[in-house]
């Protein structure tokens, strides 16, 4: 396929589970039937593509017509991984929506994590009710509860089987959405019908194609807390600098959105501009330059920033994520 300007066109599929027969039962909004959104990227995009792409994905969006009959279907919710604001404003919106809208009569809460798959961790599961999750928005974290590492996606099909679950929504990142699709690949090889709906969660704000991610807003509205008080204790002493470490592991969008939020912030460190400490361009030497015409400074990094100028961790957290070396031992110590 070739878009109209002669440039090859790659359809990203989306699996079902078969062909959807049964009506939906949404008394409201715009039903998609084969709606497409046709994106072109270029250089300017990513830097890593090297010719002009297009690439075709499906609308989102309520369909007429649905493989589950609603009024049928028992679905379940596990959050994985580390917590993100808006968590629980997310359980409680599919909580809502599931009994509300499509009538759904179950709605199970899987505990701490995708453990609570696994009987030898004897996690008991939560029925999830519009009552039980009414007023969970005011509260951090996640009312599931949340755990790390890997377990086998044979045992959670095993315990989806048993639980009678025909969706499961998977909220996490990229260690949730792997698991998510060896969950799926696990249901496709014992060709049963359950849907897999992986929710990506990072407060981090890099999901390709997605404008912004939840929590993303929280993260940026702390942040500059944190960099409001770096800035009265820089200006407290004389060529008082402030540093800030963010979160970022790979990306720089909490610390950049907060430096252009508050703008009390001279310098912002990213993974994806490496910098260097000395000569011409070098941080310390334009840091030398703003204490003699101010004589205060405020320093912002992503955690994952400057990490070419540290020495390489080999270890690993329990998402199998590396262990950043820490950028902010750096900024102190040079």
């Amino acid at each position: 396929m070739t878009s109209e300007y002669s440039i090859p066109v790659r359809e990203i599929p989306i699996a079902t589970l078969g062909q959807a027969k049964i009506p939906s039962p949404l008394p409201y909004g715009n039903m998609i039937n084969t709606g497409k959104v046709m994106l072109s990227l270029s250089h300017e995009y990513d830097e890593d593509i090297g010719t002009h792409q297009t690439l075709l994905f499906e609308e989102a969006g309520p369909r007429q017509e649905l493989y589950f009959d609603p009024g049928k279907t028992k679905c379940a919710i596990v959050t994985c991984g580390g917590l993100c604001p808006g968590l629980n404003d997310v359980i409680r919106a599919i909580v809502l929506e599931a009994y509300h809208a499509y009538n759904t009569p179950s709605v199970l809460g899987i505990r701490y994590g995708l453990e609570g798959f696994i009987p030898s961790y004897s996690h008991n599961v939560m029925e999830l009710t519009p009552a039980s999750v009414e007023h969970i928005y005011q509260f951090g974290g996640t009312l599931l509860g949340s755990s790390r590492g890997p377990q086998d996606p044979s045992e959670i099909v095993d315990a989806l089987e048993r639980l009678n679950v025909s969706v499961l929504f998977v909220i996490g990142g990229d260690g949730s959405m792997k698991a998510a699709s060896a969950i799926a690949k696990e249901v496709r090889r014992r060709n049963i019908r359950i849907s897999i709906i992986g929710i990506p969660k990072t407060i981090d704000n890099d999901i390709n194609f997605v404008p912004q991610s939840f929590g993303f807003d929280t993260a940026v509205d702390k942040a500059t807390e944190a960099i409001g008080c770096a800035h009265v204790e820089a200006v407290g002493t004389p060529n008082g600098i402030g540093i800030v470490k963010l979160m970022g592991r790979e990306s720089g969008f909490i610390a950049a959105q907060s430096a252009l939020a508050l703008r009390e912030a001279n310098f912002v460190l990213i993974p994806e501009a490496p910098f260097q400490l000395h000569g011409e361009g070098g941080l310390l030497p334009a840091l030398e330059r703003r204490l003699k015409l101010r004589g205060h400074a405020v320093i912002i990094a992503a955690e994952g920033a400057g990490q070419h100028l540290l020495q390489r961790n080999e270890a690993r957290d329990a998402s199998g994520n590396p262990v950043l070396s820490d950028v902010g031992s750096l900024l102190r110590t040079s």
